[in-house]
């Protein structure tokens, strides 16, 4: 079982350290798998810091994260800026209605546009305006540099090596855990 605290300030250690929280499994139930606990709930606790910090950010900025989400999927795709929503769906890892949605969303701001794809298909194709280009570009410099800013204790060669072993267990856990 793994406990995640409220939030904490950055410049004090952890109320629960994990250590002492598989310590206690161990103690009242001998026997059961512990090993994960220092992983996993870390994990939870920094995944739930940064999304706090992030959504702290974005709400100073004036953008939603899903509209951040929708938008930074179009601008990586490179010029002219476009995808289709089956394509977006994919990429932004929701369904195809929460796409729909947030397109529709983003189009009523002026961010996107859509328009049916012209090989006769019914794919929709959705387009980054102007005005969305200009959001994302201002909000992608401001998030990436809080967030790097967040990282910083981490050496070159530290954020590397983590990096790299954090997508090996994301894969690995992408392979196992139960899918939907």
């Amino acid at each position: 079982m793994v406990i995640v605290a409220d939030s904490y300030p950055l410049d004090t250690p952890s109320p629960y350290p994990a250590a002492e929280i598989a310590r206690a499994w161990r103690r009242e139930r001998p026997g059961t798998p512990t090993d994960s606990i220092e992983i996993v709930t870390p994990l939870w606790r920094l995944a739930k810091l940064f999304a706090d910090d992030r959504r702290r950010l974005l709400a100073d900025l004036g953008v939603d994260p899903a509209t951040l989400d929708l938008l930074s999927v179009l601008r990586r795709a490179g010029a002219p800026y476009e995808l289709t929503t089956r394509e977006l769906s994919r990429l932004t890892l929701v369904t195809a209605g929460a796409i729909s949605q947030r397109v529709a969303r983003a189009e009523d701001s002026g961010l996107v546009t859509r328009r049916n794809a012209d090989d006769g298909s019914r794919a929709v194709v959705v387009t980054l305006t102007e005005t969305g280009h200009d959001m994302i570009e201002r909000t992608v410099d401001q998030v990436l540099t809080r967030e790097s800013e967040l990282v910083a204790s981490l050496s070159p060669t530290g954020r590397a090596e983590l990096a790299s072993q954090l997508q090996e267990l994301l894969d690995d856990v992408g392979r196992r855990a139960r899918k939907p």
